[in-house]
């Protein structure tokens, strides 16, 4: 028995030295190297502040009901557009796609070269007037105030098509001529599913066109988010879920309910919920992986360790990151019961019973096998099972790309402190309708955000530090001026 237990300890004890020294050697420091840092533009700082104040100013809101939308606050951003950066008018091509989604083109002067395409979006989601009072300045009013800019679409997403126009004046300013051709696509709908992007996609699959990569909004600078690690991290969206409404829906004869079946259309109904929220999708490991092959040599030990280990952990990994659901979206396929219906009183039978699930669909999962996987967990004929508004999850782009590599150069030469990650984006973008464009589609912001300033999102108090702001636009110069020369710094 002495002998059994000192060859358990010794086994146990090499196992630890194993877990240990993989958490020590797995990861290792691949970041962009600067040799050379961006220097920043010479622009008037407080002239820019005003130009980017004026685009809050002008309501360009999305609503579901179209009847809602003014279709004048578009047309005076389109004039803002227009009064504030005339070069950008002038030395380009613009056409209007779905009466107010624009669409630049900068030509290049070789054609050899795959263009390059930069989008935003300039709607903006409505104000919910029953927390209206709760914010602390006008969200329509712009205001600039102790180094911070308010209002509704600071940081979702008038930044990226405000600063892009700034930036691209002062590229022209200087007289300079572009060697690959550059397009900016700003969307009208994004909030609302994108018809004017849709409408562009199909332009220039109808030109052939194809990009050398795509930029959009999403990504952002990720200050205390990432677990493990006090750096901040600018998670570059390499992919982003997909969605898919399933209605399921069960039929009954009605009546008076002093004369129940045994079970009402309702009750079978609730029945395939339950079945439904019991058998979530399995959860993966993947993204997770894919952003800590990155960062991992920077993280906190009880975290690398695990990492490290998947071969061993995984499963007690995986038991962490599903427990909860900021993690689990990124692990897996989601599940959200969302809308009931059934009688209209509460002593009639329902005929008719239904709900709507919600899922957002992980890369690698696709609606018809989410319908598969609903049919095998409810496995009751009498459910009706549809698929209602869908989108496939994106393509997963790689992290060695140009595009990715000029990205993530940019980021590090603007500041070398700040570790740069690819991710997956659980919300969607106007890049999912550019897929066919594309095989390097990347959503990025150059914008810090906390886990305060990430509720502003959609939310209250929506606001963007003017540093945040003007580092952006010195970020979308220089990614401008080196995709439009097809150079990529080197990295030592």
């Amino acid at each position: 028995m002495k002998k059994i237990l000192i060859s358990i300890a010794i086994l146990v004890g090499l196992l630890i030295s194993v877990l240990f020294y993989r958490s020590f050697t797995v990861f290792e420091n691949n970041q962009f190297q600067v040799i050379e840092p961006i220097p920043a533009i010479n622009i008037d700082s407080q002239q820019a502040i005003q130009r980017f104040s004026q685009s809050i100013q002008i309501p360009t809101v999305s609503y579901d009901d179209a009847s809602q939308i003014n279709p004048q606050a578009f047309t005076d951003f389109h004039q803002f557009l227009a009064n504030n950066f005339p070069l950008v008018h002038q030395k380009t091509q613009l056409t209007k796609f779905e009466d107010f989604s624009l669409l630049f083109h900068f030509e290049g002067s070789d054609t050899q070269l795959a263009p390059i395409l930069f989008m935003g979006h300039m709607d903006v989601v409505p104000v919910d007037q029953a927390s209206k009072n709760q914010w602390l300045h006008n969200p329509f009013g712009g205001e600039v105030i102790d180094g911070t800019i308010w209002g509704r679409g600071a940081i979702d997403d008038k930044v990226s098509v405000v600063a892009l126009m700034e930036a691209m004046e002062h590229y022209l300013s200087a007289g300079k001529q572009p060697k690959r051709s550059i397009y900016f696509a700003f969307g009208h709908d994004e909030e609302v599913g994108g018809k004017g992007a849709v409408a562009i996609a199909k332009y220039f699959k109808q030109t052939n066109t194809r990009f050398e990569f795509v930029m959009d909004e999403g990504g952002i600078i990720a200050d205390g988010l990432v677990p493990g690690i006090s750096q901040q991290v600018a998670l570059i969206g390499v992919a982003e879920k997909g969605f898919v409404n399933f209605r399921l829906t069960v039929k009954g004869e009605g009546g008076h309910s002093s004369q129940p079946p045994a079970h009402t259309a309702a009750g079978i109904l609730a029945q395939a919920i339950v079945k439904v929220e019991n058998n979530p999708f399995k959860a993966k490991v993947d993204f997770f992986e894919l952003m800590f092959e990155r960062i991992g040599y920077a993280t906190d030990l009880s975290l690398r360790l695990p990492l490290a280990n998947l071969w061993i952990l995984e499963p007690i990994v995986m038991q962490v990151l599903t427990a909860k659901p900021s993690t689990a979206a990124s692990s897996r396929t989601t599940t959200a019961v969302t809308m009931l219906q059934g009688s209209s009183k509460s002593n009639v039978l329902p005929t008719v019973a239904s709900a709507v699930v919600n899922f957002r669909i992980l890369p690698g999962d696709t609606i018809n096998s989410i319908h598969a996987h609903l049919e095998k967990v409810i496995d009751d004929p009498q459910v009706t099972i549809t698929a209602e508004l869908a989108n496939e999850a994106s393509t997963v782009s790689p992290a060695d790309s140009y595009g990715f590599n000029l990205i993530e150069s940019t980021i590090r030469r603007i500041d070398q402190n700040i570790l740069v990650a690819p991710y997956l984006m659980i919300g969607a973008t106007d890049a999912r309708h550019f897929h066919e464009l594309s095989d390097n589609i990347y959503r990025f912001m150059m914008v810090t955000f906390n886990s305060d300033t990430l509720k502003q999102f959609h939310g209250i108090n929506e606001q963007i530090s003017v540093n945040d702001y003007l580092r952006s636009v010195q970020f979308y110069h220089a990614m401008l001026e080196q995709s439009a020369s097809g150079v990529i710094p080197k990295s030592q």
